[in-house]
């Protein structure tokens, strides 16, 4: 992480929680949240959502949604206090920071409603953070601006390392390895 200093958690939570408010009064918000809600079978995650108990899109997706929104304006929040990209890619929980990909894959809209609202958009893969702990910054800031976060999406970086090696050891069961990454399932062999 960056050696900035980070902008006190009250003014983190300020600005997020207007960033928050003015992209949802974008006049492109709906078809923004319909793009990013459409998960078509094109859409495939083995260790992000997953580590949710009992995980199911129709019940999971808007909230999850609404928690990726929360980290974005948590990130663009930090990015306007310090200048600084590195700073700005706080802890996340690794279901959020999933969501977060479904909302970055819909960038010409969340381009032009963040350039609307005067946000930075932040989100590197190979600099983000997605070891969130309860009592951390991240959320230190998301409790100043919303309340507590919803235990069921942010997970402490431990209890998803746990989770994903439960998910690890069923997928390799079926003969999945690395977690999704590579099988050895043999098509051909397989009865149609």
């Amino acid at each position: 992480m960056s050696q900035v200093e980070m902008p006190t958690v009250d003014a983190v939570a300020g600005v997020a929680a207007r960033i928050l408010d003015n992209i949802k009064e974008d006049p492109e918000f709906a078809a923004f949240r319909a793009a990013s809600l459409e998960y078509s079978e094109d859409w495939q995650c083995f260790t992000g959502f997953p580590v949710i108990d009992r995980w199911t899109l129709e019940a999971d997706a808007q909230p999850l949604f609404e928690e990726g929104l929360r980290a974005l304006a948590l990130k663009a929040a930090v990015y306007e206090a310090t200048g600084d990209d590195q700073a700005a890619e706080i802890a996340i929980a690794v279901p959020v920071d999933e969501m977060t990909h479904a909302m970055l894959a819909q960038a010409q809209l969340l381009t032009a409603i963040a350039a609307r609202v005067g946000a930075v958009v932040i989100h590197q893969t190979d600099q983000e953070h997605t070891d969130y702990r309860a009592g951390g910054y991240t959320h230190d800031c998301y409790r100043a601006a919303w309340g507590e976060p919803p235990a069921r999406y942010w997970l402490d970086h431990e209890e998803v390392v746990r989770r994903r090696e439960v998910l690890a050891d069923l997928y390799q069961s079926i003969g999945m390895g690395r977690s999704g990454r590579e099988h050895s399932i043999d098509f051909a062999a397989v009865a149609a």
